[in-house]
């Protein structure tokens, strides 16, 4: 799944799904552990995404100052 088509909604919903059903019941390591590294993927999606994002608020704040700057 590419971050362009990552949908971070979704994805997040997806993993508070996970930790409340893994944290809802005891484990059982057969059944439980593709859920366990699913999380972990989507983990990993959204603190990337979010890395994405958060560069892209630096920039925007850099051209903006920059822009003011030269007013």
């Amino acid at each position: 799944m590419s971050t362009q088509t990552f949908n971070f909604t979704a994805g997040y919903q997806e993993l508070e799904k996970i930790v409340a059903e893994l944290e809802a019941k005891e484990i059982d390591l057969e059944r439980d552990l593709p859920k366990y590294e699913r999380g972990l993927e989507l983990a990993s999606q959204l603190q990337k995404r979010l890395k994405e994002i958060e560069n892209k608020v630096v920039n925007i704040d850099r051209k903006f100052n920059e822009t003011n700057a030269a007013d």
